[in-house]
């Protein structure tokens, strides 16, 4: 994406919504990240590709947040949404985890004259969608980074993914954080996803001890 268009997006949301920056200074002393509703669907329209899922909606279930989207779901068009919830995070050097649980779950087909195996399946109603992991679980091309899949709950590793394993700046960050700080929890407000972080008191400890050595 065009950096300038993301800084020009960014200030005009800031102008429009002073109370933001007072937010921002709330939550960077109780350690809370807070990134509006707003710029996760100003970066869904304008960051999808060609392959990406369509007409993205993302709109607050506190704590959990409700994401719909129009893709393709092996060639079948569907209209796809559920409520995801944020029930716990793991970051170390080894892993970027997330375990995910799913609620209200819909797979909607949008062009009536598809004839797929799976437009056939979503017409009868005979797929379970109140356990989208056993549906995930059997995938045909299950991606790398999902970890886990059974009834409602979906874990996700982003370290599994070939373009994060890649990047060695990524990599790089996530050493030198791993030991200070973890994600204690995410969740919503009715305009907000919210990170809450937690210092790791020896990993501080260490780096303030280096950095007294060092001077």
């Amino acid at each position: 994406m065009d950096p300038k268009a993301v800084a020009s997006a960014v200030g005009s949301y800031i102008k429009d919504n002073p109370d933001e920056l007072w937010r921002l200074l709330r939550n960077a002393v109780a350690l809370r990240f807070g990134v509006p509703l707003a710029a996760l669907r100003w970066l869904a329209a304008k960051g999808a590709g060609k392959k990406a899922p369509k007409d993205v909606q993302i709109d607050a279930v506190p704590p959990g947040v409700r994401i719909a989207a129009s893709l393709d779901l092996m060639g079948t068009p569907v209209r796809a949404s559920a409520v995801v919830f944020v029930e716990r995070v793991s970051v170390n050097a080894e892993e970027l985890r997330f375990e995910l649980r799913l609620a209200e779950v819909s797979l909607k087909v949008t062009d009536e004259n598809s004839a797929t195996p799976i437009a056939a399946l979503l017409k009868s109603g005979a797929l379970d969608l109140s356990k989208p992991g056993n549906l995930a679980a059997y995938m045909p091309k299950r991606p790398a980074l999902l970890v886990e899949a059974k009834d409602d709950r979906i874990v996700i590793d982003l370290m599994r993914h070939p373009k994060f394993a890649r990047s060695a700046n990524a990599q790089r960050a996530i050493r030198i954080l791993a030991p200070l700080i973890t994600v204690s929890g995410i969740e919503t407000d009715p305009g907000h996803l919210d990170v809450a972080l937690r210092p790791f008191p020896d990993g501080m400890r260490d780096v303030l001890s280096r950095v007294r050595k060092a001077f």
